[in-house]
């Protein structure tokens, strides 16, 4: 369950998906219509929307009272923490993205503006110094798309734990915790 949730407005909402997932690591969690998705990663929830007429079913992205229509851009961003920052610029680069400028050095990070397909700003950051971390270790803020183990057990474990028993592999929870996200089934229903 994401804590944080933004909404971009972008002008094709199948590229942006493409964008965030491909490249940022996130997760499609629904795209019931074409100017509307919602994606994740970590506990961020990012929603992304395409301008519509004032009749169209969805709210988030129809024109204002006085007809003003929404549109992408701006300064506004979040954050995305990664362990290699000028490694990640690279990456980006050689498949297409635009920077709106160079990496720079801060007080606490290495920073550097990424634009999405629409023109909205994503700041990923490498922190210089230990407080301005998100995570516990750099490698950690890779894998920030993970969700949190506590979600996983809460999702399925005692489904999991009672096949896994059956299967005389667990001797306690914890094992079987251990045993089930080795073998990669967390998440997923018992058998």
């Amino acid at each position: 369950m994401s804590t944080v949730s933004v909404r971009y407005i972008v002008n094709d909402v199948d590229a942006a998906i493409a964008f965030y997932v491909d490249h940022l690591v996130f997760t499609t969690l629904m795209h019931p219509d074409p100017a509307f998705a919602m994606l994740s990663r970590g506990d961020l929830r990012l929603v992304l929307v395409s301008p519509v007429p004032a009749g169209h079913p969805g709210g988030g992205s129809r024109p204002m009272p006085d007809g003003t229509r929404q549109q992408p851009g701006g300064w506004n961003r979040f954050m995305i923490e990664v362990a290699d920052l000028a490694g990640t610029v690279d990456r980006l680069k050689a498949a297409g993205a635009h920077f709106r400028n160079e990496i720079v050095t801060g007080i606490g990070t290495k920073q550097i503006l990424l634009e999405d397909p629409s023109g909205n700003v994503v700041e990923l950051f490498e922190p210089v110094r230990p407080e301005a971390r998100l995570t516990a270790s750099p490698a950690a803020a890779d894998q920030a798309a993970r969700p949190p183990a506590w979600r996983l057990i809460r999702a399925g474990i005692p489904a999991i734990w009672r096949s896994r028993q059956r299967a005389s592999r667990c001797r306690s929870i914890r094992a079987c915790v251990l045993v089930s996200a080795r073998a990669g089934d967390l998440g997923r229903p018992a058998r």
